[in-house]
């Protein structure tokens, strides 16, 4: 059966919008969607009574660098941590703002050296977690709980949240590529109408993959 110019014409034109009517389903299910990663150092959140204990009344942070989430910011000030081993992590950068509960995060390979153990939690969830001595120049805080592994975790708007299908507190699968292509899976979401794009990793996982920039979601 031969077909006709016109014929043939109108077939691409209905694959075409074929196609295009299928692309906004695809980019609501948010899967093979790419995401910016950033590398999470060892640091500390303060409240201000304890940030007033390391410090010196009065003291307030002095902000040197915005981070990739609105409002967050490293601060020029650094203390020490000191776990049961007594072998001190000097320098762990303050970020700010001031919190309601003082918190320290750390990797695991941290967690060696300072003989604790942390539990894999998202920030904030500080119940039962471990306890770590923080050292400045005026003075020391002793917290019975406050110290974490973060677990990996995608910051997005509630706008990005929707284009990958996903809500507040689920969990998805990423595809690492690099110089040595792995899989992480159980990343935790997070939302809010503050956030930008972009998942947080500590430094174990970056050096285990070798350095990571993107990522991607990708359905399991």
């Amino acid at each position: 059966m031969e077909f006709t110019t016109v014929q043939i014409a109108n077939m691409v034109k209905k694959v075409l919008a074929e196609m295009e009517g299928k692309a906004p389903a695809q980019a609501a299910s948010g899967f093979n969607y790419e995401v910016p990663v950033g590398v999470s150092n060892r640091h500390i959140h303060l409240t201000k009574a304890d940030l007033e204990t390391l410090f010196g009344a009065g003291y307030e942070l002095t902000p040197i660098k915005d981070l990739s989430q609105p409002g967050q910011y490293a601060c020029k000030e650094t203390l020490t941590i000191v776990g049961p081993s007594m072998r001190p992590i000097e320098n762990v950068r303050v970020l700010g703002p001031l919190r309601k509960a003082s918190q320290v995060e750390i990797s695991m390979t941290d967690s060696y050296v300072l003989k604790v153990k942390p539990p894999v939690r998202e920030s904030g969830n500080l119940a039962g977690s471990a306890p770590i001595r923080i050292v400045g120049p005026k003075g020391v805080v002793e917290l019975q709980e406050g110290c974490i592994i973060a677990n990996r975790h995608i910051h997005m708007s509630p706008a990005e949240a929707a284009q990958f299908g996903v809500k507040d507190f689920d969990r998805v699968t990423v595809d690492v590529n690099g110089p040595r292509r792995t899989r992480w899976y159980d990343v935790q979401v997070r939302v809010h109408k503050d956030f930008r794009l972009e998942m947080h990793v500590d430094t174990d996982d970056a050096n285990a993959v070798g350095g990571v920039k993107t990522v991607k979601v990708v359905k399991e």
